[in-house]
């Protein structure tokens, strides 16, 4: 203060033809500090020489206090009279309400900004589940309320909080040393003096309560008397804000040149001077040490005292100053009509008031030779610019401090806090960043759930709901995927539902295709077969007309099933049921009529009977052909009413697809199965009646097998249709298809092809016939 003081009075371009003086009341206590600063207020008028200089009445601005509680407590009063109270240090956030503190003013950031930055700090470092610890006054409560409100909003939850004074009870220490001991988190938010820091760090230390990460305020993040603390060394690693290191010139040279005759009743000045140089001023007082020379000198001495590497509040005193000397400046070099006051007027330099300096320091705007810039909010404030500095070391003698990040409120919000990406000494000395959760972090594919009872930083990981995801860390919900999506295996990914229908490419679909190409390729070779042997007897017998139509529709009966496979579409939907009903009916009529044949034929045989007259070819091609016609309407209506066509089935299977053919209308398709099985089952009975007629070559047992066949695999088919899951459904029903026409094949061709093929002297009429009457059809 003295060097601005003094730098001020020799600058001729600042406050000219007048010069600052000062007063220092160098009290401590609450009572003495109030008491200095009402004698600062209420001092009187004097006359200093001969030339009418006059000494204002009273101070015209009052520097201090360094704490919040004392400043709180004589800005209040001092408001009252107007007078200019501007601190360094007071950095409490209540300082900040004109209504009780009008002309209270200050170079150092509120406490607001502070708390803040710390919470921005905390969150940056993923420490959602932190303990808090204050001095229990104005300075202590208010700033660690701030930080609390700030980090609840930055979703930092408070394990505990605790305040006590150094002067405190014991008991109310003793609750904080518990809390710190049975906690969960590992990071201490500390917004106290350097008096309770260094109380609460060496009872920490005796109980060997280790590991804590602090995270501190500015009272005593970069303080020099933490050396003094037994429990130093757990404060290694320490975080914390504090305002921002400056360099003065010339300050070092100013201090260098201190001399006791400066300051003969100072008892700092004193006390420092003899620990410097070993010696004693007042040997009356001081009798074990030798008398001081008066030659000694700070010039060549390497003191704590003239180091000037680390001004940061010291820096605030200067801009104090300076505020104080530019609101004069501009109050003495005001020019009558362009005032500030009333009808343009101006302050009276020779009687200044001070309410008048209160309004020409509110609206002070400077730079300082240094280039940092000056001004006061409408509360008083100064910019919010903070340095967050880490503990190095700590040592009896010296606090070592780096500069790892910076923290500047007038810069947007995702902008104000950034680190300068030098490494950082960690709790306890540790190089890890140290972990302080309630619960861990959620992966993606889970959602948090919170515990009962805990706070939101405590929750439970639980995996997604099926059909669900969340694609971020800590979610706190999980979202549905859409229609045609499914979660993957980890549940953070929503990707495309798998397609499924039987194709030709898979195994099933490959077997499937090779029995119907095979029953196609049979087919034709025993057409092929009785092509070539149309003449003979046995070929002859029961109609072969009929017997190549049967063949012909047993091909289109395996072909029609490789309409089944394939993938799905409105045309193939409608073809493939059609086609099957179709040729079934035609399939089965042609062995009906064959049966009838058979039973008919062996009528005839009986004296006096005319029966085949009735049966002749043209009745047996006209009833294949009213069977088949019958079956045609059917699938026209079913076609015209309600046809099948294409369908994702997403109810089966939730992962996947099942891409199908919906019937349309299932009445439809059961009147389709039904009319094909009233046929069959007619000509299951009529076959069953004639297994036992006298032939050597009698066809309607081996009708009565194929037909037992069919009827078995239609009936074992209905459960199986219903239960089969998917492209399973459409490979039961393909099954079904080829097992009834190679029943059929197999069981009505297969003997007369082994008869024309490897017997053929049996191939005749009178071995077909036997003893009884030949009759040909």
């Amino acid at each position: 203060m003295i060097f601005a003081i003094e730098e001020i009075n020799q600058n001729p371009a600042l406050l000219p033809n007048h010069t600052m003086g000062y007063n220092i009341y160098n009290s401590c206590g609450m009572t003495n500090i109030i008491r200095s600063a009402l004698v600062l207020a209420s001092g009187r008028r004097a006359i200093i020489d001969e030339r009418n200089c006059t000494k204002a009445d009273t101070a015209q601005a009052i520097l201090g206090h360094s704490g919040s509680a004392p400043t709180v407590g004589f800005a209040r009063i001092i408001g009252r009279f107007q007078i200019p109270v501007l601190s360094h240090f007071a950095t409490c956030a209540c300082l900040s309400n004109r209504e009780e503190f009008p002309s209270f003013f200050r170079t150092i950031p509120n406490d607001l900004h502070q708390s803040r930055a710390l919470a921005k700090l905390v969150k940056h470092f993923r420490w959602t589940w932190v303990g808090a610890i204050s001095n229990k006054n104005e300075y202590g409560i208010n700033g660690i309320t701030a930080f609390i409100r700030a980090a609840q909003e930055e979703g930092v939850c408070i394990e505990y909080y605790q305040a006590f004074e150094q002067t405190g009870s014991l008991h109310e220490f003793a609750k904080v040393v518990e809390s710190v001991k049975i906690s969960t988190s590992k990071v201490v938010v500390a917004f106290m003096s350097h008096r309770e820091v260094n109380v609460l760090a060496t009872e920490l230390s005796r109980q060997n309560i280790t590991g804590l990460q602090w995270v501190g305020s500015d009272a005593w993040i970069t303080d020099d008397s933490l050396t003094d603390s037994e429990g130093r060394s757990l404060l290694v690693g320490s975080l914390g804000f504090t305002v921002s290191k400056a360099k003065i010139p010339g300050l070092e040279e100013h201090l260098r040149q201190l001399h006791p005759s400066q300051f003969p009743d100072s008892r700092f000045v004193r006390e420092f001077w003899e620990d410097a140089f070993d010696c004693a001023l007042n040997t009356t007082a001081n009798p074990q040490r030798k008398p001081c020379s008066g030659f000694e000198s700070l010039q060549t001495v390497k003191s704590y005292f003239t180091d000037v590497s680390e001004l940061r509040f010291t820096n605030n005193v200067y801009k104090s100053v300076y505020a104080v000397a530019h609101a004069l400046h501009s109050l003495v070099t005001c020019e009558a009509g362009s005032g500030p006051f009333y009808n343009g007027s101006c302050a009276d330099p020779a009687h200044i008031q001070p309410w008048q300096v209160v309004h020409y320091l509110q609206n002070i705007n400077f730079t300082t030779n240094q280039g940092e810039r000056v001004t006061f909010d409408q509360n008083g404030d100064s910019p919010a610019r903070y340095e967050l500095v880490n503990i190095r070391h700590v040592t009896s003698r010296t606090v070592h401090v780096v500069t790892v990040g910076l923290f500047d409120s007038t810069l947007p919000s995702e902008r104000q806090f950034t680190m300068n990406g030098k490494k950082i000494v960690w709790g306890g000395g540790s190089h890890t960043v140290p972990v302080s959760v309630c619960s861990g972090s959620c992966a993606p594919g889970k959602h948090k759930v919170l515990q009962k009872r805990k706070h939101i930083c405590c929750y439970d990981c639980v995996p997604c709901a099926e059909g669900e995801i969340s694609n971020i860390t800590d979610s706190i919900e999980c979202f549905k995927c859409p229609f045609d999506y499914w979660p993957n295996t980890i549940g953070d990914t929503c990707i495309l539902k798998e397609i499924e229908f039987l194709t030709h490419a898979e195994i099933m679909g490959v077997i499937l295709t090779s029995l119907c190409l095979m029953g196609v390729a049979v087919t034709t070779a025993i057409a092929s077969v009785f092509f070539s042997f149309r003449e003979t007897p046995i070929v002859r017998a029961n109609n072969s007309e009929l017997s190549f139509l049967l063949l012909f529709s047993l091909t289109l009966c395996f072909l029609c099933s490789l309409t089944f496979i394939g993938r799905p579409t409105e045309w193939s939907c409608m073809l493939r049921h059609t086609a099957f009903g179709i040729t079934f009916v035609l399939c089965i009529s042609c062995v009906l009529g064959k049966t009838i044949v058979v039973l008919m034929a062996f009528r005839a045989t009986l004296p006096g009977s005319n029966v085949m007259k009735w049966f002749g070819p043209a009745q047996q091609r006209l009833s294949v052909l009213c069977f088949t016609l019958i079956q045609v309407v059917i699938c026209i209506l079913w076609l015209t009413i309600n046809p099948p066509f294409p369908f994702k089935n997403m109810s089966h299977y939730k992962e996947k697809i099942i891409l199908e053919c919906a019937l349309g209308s299932s009445v439809w398709f059961w009147a389709v199965l039904g009319y094909i099985g009233l046929l069959a089952v007619l000509c299951f009975v009529l076959a069953f009646l004639a297994r036992k007629l006298p032939d050597n070559f009698n066809e309607a047992k081996f009708i009565t097998f194929s037909m037992l066949i069919f009827c078995a695999v239609w009936i074992t088919f209905i459960p199986a249709y219903a239960s089969s899951p998917g492209k399973f459904t459409v490979a039961v029903e393909i099954f079904a298809i080829l097992a009834s026409s190679y029943g059929l094949l197999l069981c009505i061709f297969s003997p007369k092809c082994y008869v024309i093929l490897l017997t053929p002297e049996q191939n005749t009429k009178r071995h077909i016939m036997g003893k009884t009457k030949d009759v040909e059809c």
